[in-house]
């Protein structure tokens, strides 16, 4: 038996579609934010900014852990330099006294050495400390992006969400009006071909946006208001009104 419905309940199915249409397009807008985007790139910089500042890290262990050994270095020679200091103003041997200038000009010269390298190597980590200030700096504007994009992410997609439950919530209420077999068959063309009910008007079918043809034009004539017919360019319900052009 060919489905029935009044004009009246038929048209419902156009505010139903006006409503599904707005909700794949609040979803589609949900998806393709500009944050998303955004917060996409700034993840790939955040990424990148850690490596670096992992290397800046390593790279000023590095320096410290060096300059920790020359200081430990000097602080060797110069206790060796104070005990010859002693060793040689308590001895009356001209032998000894001789062996310990000797010994103390070259501890003196190897500190003085170990003093060059302990202050180019104190520039290095200051120069470090620096890098890793820099790279940490980077990383922590880019976090603070972040923070605000998501910020700006979440109130759109609150907004998108409020303006959902609102289309849902008429979606449900124009639903409620509906035959549960007509509903039925709304969802059914729907999900199999994108539209649920298309709109005749003056010959064009609002779902595919084509002319129909006179023959079909003459089918459509022929039917009875009440008659639920299928879109032949669509497959959506086709719903008729004064617009139409019959």
């Amino acid at each position: 038996m060919a489905l029935k419905a009044s004009p009246e309940i038929q048209a419902l199915l156009l505010d139903l579609q006006a409503i599904d249409t707005r909700l794949a397009q609040l979803e589609h807008r949900a998806k393709t934010l500009p944050e998303h985007a955004a917060l996409a790139e700034l993840g790939g910089q955040a990424d990148e900014l850690r490596k670096d500042l992992l290397e800046k890290l390593g790279s000023l262990e590095d320096a410290r852990i060096e300059l920790k050994r020359i200081e430990s270095d000097v602080e060797l020679v110069e206790a060796r330099i104070r005990r010859d200091t002693e060793r040689l103003d308590a001895s009356s041997s001209v032998k000894d006294v001789q062996g310990l200038e000797a010994e103390l000009t070259s501890l003196r010269k190897r500190q003085s050495d170990l003093e060059d390298i302990e202050l180019a190597v104190m520039e290095r980590v200051e120069e470090a400390e620096a890098a890793e200030r820099e790279a940490r700096t980077r990383l922590d504007d880019v976090a603070e992006k972040v923070k605000a994009l998501e910020a700006d992410r979440h109130a759109a997609l609150e907004g998108i969400r409020g303006e959902q439950q609102h289309a849902n919530a008429n979606r449900q209420t124009i639903a409620g009006r509906v035959p549960d077999d007509l509903l039925a068959l709304y969802e059914r063309q729907r999900e199999r071909y994108g539209a649920g009910a298309s709109l005749l008007q003056y010959g064009v079918s609002s779902a595919s946006g084509v002319k129909l043809n006179e023959s079909d034009l003459a089918e459509i004539r022929a039917a009875a208001p009440d008659d639920v017919l299928l879109c032949p360019t669509s497959n959506a319900i086709l719903v008729r009104t004064s617009e139409s052009g019959l």
